[in-house]
C-alpha cells in the first residue's frame, strides 16, 4: 500500500509522529493509501515554513504570483481526466460530477491568476487641496486553509488560488476523507514552481492538526469550510484574526402552481440526489403550492425510482456512495425520524450492496418545524411540505437557522421577484436548482451558514487581503482634517 507524505518547505516528509491512516474508497470499502496523522510539531513546521516564505513572496509582485496560477490551471487542466477519476474512487460521486469538480478547480485559478493585474483598491477625494486619497489590497500574511470532503479539489482551490495571488502563505489541512485529492493538487502546484514554503500540507486529524492550525497565533487568516458547529468552535476559539466561514445548509426549491414541473422535477433530482445529497447547497426541501403537489409527487417519485446506485466510475451510475460508515448511519438515522414525521414514499434504506451507499429518500406530507425539514442531514434524503400561495412557502423557506442557497419555480415574474428580494440565503436561484457555482461570482450565505465572507469572485480577494487607506500630503505643510486650523 502506499504511503503519502506531508509537504512542508518544498518537501515531502513523515510524519513526526510515525503514524498513518487510510483513505477508502466508499463504494468498495477498500484502502487507497496511508497518510501521516500529523502531530501539532508537524504543524509548528508548517508554519514556520510559511513564515519564512512569507516576506518573499509578498514582496513579488502581483502579476508574478499570478503567472503560477496560470500554469496551475494549464496542469489541471492536462490531469482533469486522471484527476476525476481518483476523485470518484477516493471521494465516491460519480465521474461526471468529479469531471466537474476539476473544472472548477481549472477556472478558479484562471480567474484568480486575472486578478494579479487587478487587485483593485480604489481613490477618493481628498477633503484638502494637495493631497491624494486612495486604497490598496495588502496581504493578510500566513493564512490557515481547512477545507471539506464533497468538493476535495474545487473547495481547496477555491481558498488557495486567491490566498496564494494575494500574496499569502498557506498551512493547508485537507478532509481526512479525500487526502489523495489533496496531495495530487499540491504535487501540480509543487510542478507549476511555486517557491517553497509558501504552501505547505499537513494531514491528519481535527484536534491535533486543525485545532493548531486555527489557535496559532502565527496564523493571521483563517478560511474554513464545513460544520456549524466547527465554525462555532472556531469563532470562540481562533483569537483575534480574519476568519472566514462556510458552514451549512438547509436549502429549499419552491415550486409554484405555475410552474414547468417537468423542468422543476429535474432540477430537484439533480439539487436533492446530487453527490448523494452531500452537499451544502443540496435541495432538502420542497416547498410545493397544494394545487399542484400530488402531480409534482408522481412526477419526482417517478423519476427518483429509476436512479441507479453503484460505483460511480461505471457509466450506468447516477448516486455514489455517503463517504463514510458515519455518514450512512446518520442518514438511516434521520431516515428514521422521518417515518415518525412524514410519509415515506420512497427509499428510506441502506442499499444492499457493497459500499456505504443509501437509497434515494423522499418523505411527504413534513411539517415545517419537524427535524428532518430543519437540520442538515448531508445524505439523500427530502423533505416535501405543502403550501397554500407564495407569502406561505417564502416564510417557510426562511424558518430555518441556515440561508445558504435557494429556488423557486415560476413562470410568473411578479412572484420571481418578490422571491429574490424576500428569501434570506446568500443564493437565489429561478427556474433552476440550488447548486451549481460560477467562480466568477460570489459563493456564501447568512445566519449560521457563514459569518458574512464570500468565496469565488472578487469577494474571493476580499477575503484573503486588508485594505490599507493612504494618504499622500504633497502640499508642503501639516493640514487638518474636519476644518482644524
Amino acid at each position: 500500500m502506499k504511503e503519502y507524505q506531508n509537504y512542508i518547505h518544498g518537501k515531502w516528509t513523515n510524519s513526526k509522529s510515525r503514524k498513518t491512516f487510510d483513505s477508502l474508497n466508499p463504494a468498495t470499502e477498500k484502502s487507497l493509501g496511508a497518510f501521516q496523522l500529523s502531530t501539532k510539531e508537524d504543524v509548528h513546521e508548517a508554519i514556520r515554513a510559511a513564515e519564512k516564505a512569507q516576506p518573499k513572496w509578498s514582496g513579488t509582485p502581483a502579476p508574478k504570483r499570478a503567472e503560477y496560477l496560470f500554469e496551475i490551471s494549464r496542469l489541471l487542466k492536462k490531469n482533469k481526466e486522471k484527476l476525476a477519476e481518483s476523485m470518484t474512487e477516493e471521494m465516491g460521486k460519480v465521474l461526471k460530477e468529479t469531471r466537474g469538480d476539476v473544472q472548477e478547480a481549472i477556472d478558479v485559478f484562471e480567474y484568480m491568476a486575472g486578478e494579479g493585474r487587478r487587485l483593485f483598491g480604489h481613490t477618493t477625494p481628498s477633503e484638502l487641496r494637495h493631497k491624494l486619497a486612495f486604497t490598496q489590497r495588502r496581504p493578510i500574511g500566513v493564512v490557515g486553509v481547512i477545507t471539506p470532503w464533497n468538493f476535495p479539489l474545487a473547495i481547496p482551490s477555491w481558498k488557495i488560488a486567491p490566498a496564494l495571488v494575494c500574496g499569502n502563505a498557506i498551512v493547508f489541512k485537507p478532509s481526512s476523507d479525500t487526502p489523495r485529492t489533496a496531495t495530487q493538487l499540491v504535487q501540480i502546484i509543487e510542478e507549476a514552481g511555486i517557491p517553497e514554503g509558501v504552501i505547505n500540507m499537513v494531514t491528519g486529524g481535527a484536534q491535533e492538526v486543525g485545532k493548531e492550525i486555527i489557535t496559532h497565533e502565527k496564523i493571521r487568516g483563517i478560511s474554513f469550510t464545513g460544520s456549524r458547529d466547527t465554525g462555532k468552535w472556531i469563532t470562540q476559539n481562533a483569537g483575534i484574526k480574519k476568519i472566514g466561514l462556510e458552514l451549512g445548509g438547509k436549502n429549499a426549491i419552491i415550486v409554484m402552481e405555475d410552474a414547468d414541473l417537468d423542468n422543476a422535477v429535474e432540477g430537484i433530482i439533480w439539487g436533492a440526489f446530487g453527490t448523494t445529497g452531500q452537499r451544502c447547497t443540496a435541495c432538502s426541501r420542497i416547498i410545493v403550492h397544494k394545487n399542484i403537489a400530488k402531480a409534482l409527487e408522481e412526477k419526482l417519485v417517478h423519476a427518483t425510482k429509476q436512479l441507479r446506485l453503484g460505483n460511480g466510475l461505471e457509466k450506468r451510475t447516477d448516486v455514489g456512495p455517503l463517504i463514510n460508515k458515519a455518514a450512512q448511519e446518520k442518514t438511516f438515522m434521520y431516515a428514521q425520524i422521518g417515518r415518525r414525521e412524514g410519509r415515506l414514499v420512497c427509499g428510506g434504506k441502506k442499499a444492499e450492496m457493497e459500499g456505504y451507499f443509501f437509497e434515494p429518500t423522499i418523505f411527504k406530507n413534513v411539517k415545517p418545524n419537524a427535524r428532518i425539514a430543519q437540520e442538515e442531514i448531508f445524505g439523500p434524503v427530502l423533505s416535501m411540505i405543502t403550501v397554500k400561495d407564495l407569502n406561505e412557502a417564502i416564510r417557510v423557506c426562511n424558518g430555518i437557522e441556515y440561508g445558504l442557497s435557494s429556488s423557486i419555480y415560476t413562470q410568473n415574474i411578479q412572484r420571481a421577484m418578490l422571491a429574490i428580494e424576500q428569501i434570506e440565503a446568500g443564493i437565489t436561484y429561478v427556474n433552476s436548482s440550488t447548486i451549481g457555482a460560477e467562480v466568477h461570482l460570489p459563493f456564501g450565505g447568512i445566519k449560521q451558514t457563514g459569518n458574512g465572507t464570500r468565496e469565488a469572485g472578487i469577494e474571493g480577494i476580499h477575503e484573503f487581503t486588508e485594505t490599507k487607506t493612504v494618504y499622500i500630503d504633497y502640499s508642503g505643510r501639516l493640514q487638518k482634517a474636519q476644518g482644524i486650523d
